[in-house]
């Protein structure tokens, strides 16, 4: 049976814990809505209070709504798996999951690596950031990154297609992607592997050097700082972001780069689990709790909501 024959996959991530299928309803429903209400909250926030109309604002609600679509996704294909008796997917929904995950997967490292620029001109150029972080090049950025990170999915999603699995269509893992593709496809798969290994070089690894030369010049810019008031501030303007890059980068590169034995299921499930509910439920949550602005914002919106606009 070839690619264009197979019908459905049979998803094996849960499969020791079928026992436990209401229970983990439970937890991933709320943890989808923790979630939305969080990301939501930040992207409303931003377009409510004036104060957060900056490039640095911008950019974290871009942020939530790929928090919120990288988890929408996923999440709500496994709920309804978890009401059934066996967790399958069609070959054509496997496909185009497997799209917009790693469509919005790619989007957020050169996101992140755009934040932690924007941090630089904040404390390393204060008298070029206007220049630098204009609104016009704040807006080519985002676009350029949506593009960026779906062109990088349809190269994969369209070598994907071309994979023979021989009948085999038990997929060892909670949603589509393509390293579980690969593992039971039968047909010559060098071309997807070695694709996958020079694409997460830029997607992955490049916006990940670019954000640790960024905070190099931030860090030697902060020692520089003679009071240290002045140093906590600038350090705390940089804590939330570099406390999200350490959250999605890392667990994007386990997901994306496994070994070549690769996970037992059960690492492989709770990595997935981390990587594409965790991650985008805590992300909020460092913002808000750490930062004074957002806090200000949603205190704002909940004691006057009809002024909240102005």
């Amino acid at each position: 049976m070839d690619s264009h024959n197979q019908t459905e996959f049979i998803l094996l991530g849960f499969s020791s814990l079928r026992s436990h299928q209401v229970h983990l309803f439970l937890v991933f429903l709320a943890a989808y809505l923790a979630t939305l209400m969080g990301n939501l909250m930040i992207i409303t926030l931003v377009l409510l209070d004036s104060r957060l109309h900056t490039p640095m604002y911008f950019f974290l609600s871009q942020l939530s709504c790929l928090d919120v679509c990288l988890s929408s996704v996923v999440v709500p294909k496994i709920l309804v798996n978890f009401l059934r008796q066996e967790q399958t997917i069609s070959y054509n929904q496997c496909l185009a999951q497997a799209f917009f995950l790693i469509g919005f997967a790619g989007c957020e490292p050169a996101l992140l690596a755009i934040m932690a620029f924007d941090r630089y001109a904040a404390i390393c150029q204060p008298l070029h950031y206007a220049y630098l972080m204009r609104g016009k090049l704040c807006i080519q950025l985002s676009v350029a990154i949506w593009l960026w990170g779906f062109l990088d999915s349809a190269i994969h999603v369209a070598l994907a297609c071309r994979l023979d699995f021989c009948g085999n269509n038990k997929l060892p893992h909670i949603f589509c992607d393509v390293p579980p593709l690969l593992k039971i496809a039968c047909s010559d798969s060098w071309v997807n592997e070695l694709t996958n290994h020079v694409t997460s070089i830029f997607v992955g690894l490049s916006p990940f050097l670019f954000i640790i030369l960024s905070y190099f010049y931030i860090l030697v810019s902060i020692l520089k700082i003679p009071s240290n008031t002045g140093r906590r501030k600038a350090f705390s303007t940089c804590a939330s972001h570099i406390a999200v890059v350490t959250l999605c980068v890392g667990n994007g590169y386990l997901n994306y780069n496994q070994p070549s034995a690769g996970y037992s299921i059960e690492t492989d499930t709770l990595i997935s689990t981390s990587f594409c509910i965790v991650t985008p439920m805590l992300n909020p949550l460092i913002y808000s709790f750490r930062n004074k602005e957002v806090k200000g914002a949603l205190r704002k919106i909940l004691r006057c909501p009809k002024t909240a606009l102005y």
